[in-house]
């Protein structure tokens, strides 16, 4: 775990992230293998799926974590799944672009995540990363990138702290995010390599992109 300006961030493994408020209010971003303490947890304020593939859209692990007051903001390639599960009225789907406020604690944007040289992420599925702008009185901008390669979107986003993908076969490499975080997106105070360690990638990617990012912070967080 990681306290950055009272923002709680943990690494849950792959592409998740529990992220907690200064007022407590709790957010999960791609949910998948949560480990045994996250059981019958059911304190998801509001979770965040980026698309429908089964290591970010995982049912068993949403149910660990739902309870009757979560909101659910989900890529609109994921509606289809996640309605026959829970009640319309708890999901917002999000297409690339879109901009939505989380009650008094975040906007949440959604941002394109797609593949540039490989075909298990392409463009017009509508896959989506997310910009979370946390702290209306001191912001801090949280950006996760989705399973994303490097795409022309990204050279506009400003944000604090950066989630980036390091395994390649599905998304960027370690060198590519490398170069994606030094070179276009320059995060202002942190950057946290993730989509390893599971499916795809070791803790040697990780390690690589922390030696070699030089425009802010890194640090490798461990599964928790």
């Amino acid at each position: 775990m990681i306290n950055i300006e009272g923002i709680e961030l943990r690494w849950n493994g792959h592409d998740g992230f529990r992220i907690s408020s200064t007022d407590g209010k709790v957010i999960y971003i791609d949910p998948f293998k949560l480990i045994e303490k996250y059981d019958q947890k059911k304190d998801a304020d509001y979770i965040l799926i980026s698309h429908n593939h089964f290591d970010h859209l995982s049912l068993e692990d949403i149910n660990k974590i739902i309870s009757k007051s979560t909101k659910i903001f989900c890529a609109n390639e994921c509606i289809e799944v996640l309605r026959r599960e829970y009640p319309d009225n708890i999901i917002t789907p999000l297409k690339p672009g879109d901009v939505k406020s989380i009650d008094n604690i975040a906007t949440l944007t959604a941002v394109p995540a797609y593949n540039t040289n490989k075909e298990f992420h392409p463009k017009k599925d509508e896959k989506v990363g997310f910009l979370i702008k946390m702290n209306k009185d001191n912001p801090l901008t949280i950006y996760h990138t989705g399973d994303s390669d490097i795409i022309p979107e990204m050279k506009g986003i400003v944000t604090d702290v950066l989630l980036v993908p390091v395994s390649g076969t599905y998304v960027m490499t370690s060198q590519e995010a490398i170069r994606v975080t030094n070179e276009i997106i320059k995060p202002r105070k942190l950057a946290i390599p993730m989509h390893y360690k599971s499916i795809v990638g070791t803790a040697k990617d990780a390690e690589e992109f922390t030696k070699q990012v030089n425009v802010c912070k890194t640090v490798v967080l461990e599964i928790e």
